[in-house]
């Protein structure tokens, strides 16, 4: 009876009837195909990441159609538009690498990118593309060098009557939500013994009355905020407002401007970077 009994018994996990053993599935079995329809799924460094499992993952991870999926409906007007077209030879994968990294056009005096995780478009504008009430005259305005910026000076406000800063930007953004901030420091910092200071001797003025951002669109799109101005020694995004963007082939036009132009009073010790464009949802880890 034990012997009838014994032959309906399973065999052991892994082996066979006979008690050969049987290899398992895993990684390493999973067709290149199937691993590129898997990171179709994921993000940039996630796709980087599986890359280094295995053969079939890091061949998939330079799959052209892996990368197209992360790159901007409109990427090959970026190219054109930044890179003068030098990358249309590389693959989707160094197209996007090559995006990713921060490239000046228009003079030096923008910078764009794409955010690395999710392929996002972002904008820099220089204070050196900006209508700046003032600027050519030293007794209000200089340009300063400075390691704090990414173009490596900034605009100096030591004291004025009439503050107004305006600037334009037309580009065929990709589809979505995006939000417009001036980079902006009361006081002048630099290095002294290697550490950093902040000269606040000309602080003035920004306590008496809120600075107006105001934010227009060629689509009739507009957006008006304000604010005092703070936190000296301190690099403040303060944010102008919102716009949208639906058809990622049709260039759109932003207007924006910041002002105070209360002139019962002077306001000075304010340093102007830049005017940043970054995807909402990206814009949510900027300060204010």
């Amino acid at each position: 009876m034990g012997a009838w009994f014994s032959g309906f018994t399973t065999p052991e996990i892994g082996t066979s009837k006979r008690g050969s053993r049987l290899s398992s599935p895993n990684l390493g079995d999973v067709p290149e195909g199937c691993a590129a329809l898997i990171l179709t799924h994921l993000d940039p460094p996630q796709i980087c990441k599986l890359a280094a499992l295995n053969r079939a993952f890091r061949g998939a991870s330079s799959a052209d159609f892996v990368w197209e999926s992360k790159l901007p409906l409109n990427y090959k007007y970026l190219i054109d538009k930044v890179l003068d077209g030098v990358a249309v030879n590389l693959s989707k994968k160094e197209i996007y690498a090559r995006l990713c990294r921060p490239t000046l056009f228009d003079r030096g005096t923008k910078v764009i990118w794409l955010e690395k995780r999710t392929g996002g478009v972002c904008l820099s504008i220089s204070a050196k593309a900006l209508a700046i009430t003032g600027i050519d005259d030293r007794r209000y305005w200089n340009h300063i060098p400075t390691e704090e910026s990414r173009f490596h000076s900034v605009a100096y406000l030591q004291q004025i009557w009439w503050f107004e800063v305006d600037g334009e930007v037309e580009l065929c953004f990709p589809k979505g939500t995006y939000s417009l901030f001036f980079r902006i420091q009361l006081g002048r910092a630099s290095k002294r013994f290697g550490r950093r200071v902040c000269n606040q001797e000309h602080i003035h003025g920004w306590n008496i009355k809120p600075v107006q951002f105001q934010l227009s669109t060629s689509d009739g799109q507009r957006a008006v905020s304000q604010c005092f101005l703070g936190e000296p020694g301190n690099w403040i995004h303060y944010h102008a407002g919102d716009f949208v963007v639906e058809n990622p082939h049709s260039p759109t036009k932003v207007k924006f401007s910041m002002i105070q132009i209360d002139c019962t009073h002077t306001k000075g010790g304010l340093c102007l970077d830049s005017v940043l464009v970054y995807p909402s949802a990206l814009a949510k880890g900027l300060n204010r």
